[in-house]
């Protein structure tokens, strides 16, 4: 079972969000650019789980900015997470980190 789950802030930047994971974690994270989502980071962990920190706001078609949650205005940070299963051992570390909220659960 493949699991996702998000996590948002609005107490750091994206930048700052990562390094904060890097520390926790030591993700290695890389900037990317896609034409869906803007400019992003991600991390691969050992066990293939994924770490996207990223923008709320994603280039739109019409030039404007849309959201990628759009259930979460509020928050301009967004952390995904797509792992091989559920880690409750992740979400330990996570949780540790101020400003940091998880905003949608394990799904497969």
């Amino acid at each position: 079972m493949t699991a996702f789950d998000t996590y948002g802030t609005s107490a750091h930047t994206a930048r700052q969000l990562a390094d904060l994971v890097t520390d926790r974690l030591g993700a290695a994270f890389v900037e990317r650019d896609s034409d869906y989502l803007g400019v992003y980071l991600l991390a691969t962990l050992s066990d293939a789980t994924r770490i996207q920190v990223q923008p709320n706001a994603i280039p739109g078609d019409d030039g404007d900015n849309d959201l990628y949650d759009e259930r979460h205005p509020d928050l301009p940070v967004l952390l995904l997470i797509t792992a091989p299963s559920p880690d409750p051992a992740l979400h330990g570390q996570l949780a540790g980190i101020e400003g940091l909220a998880r905003i949608t659960p394990t799904r497969s």
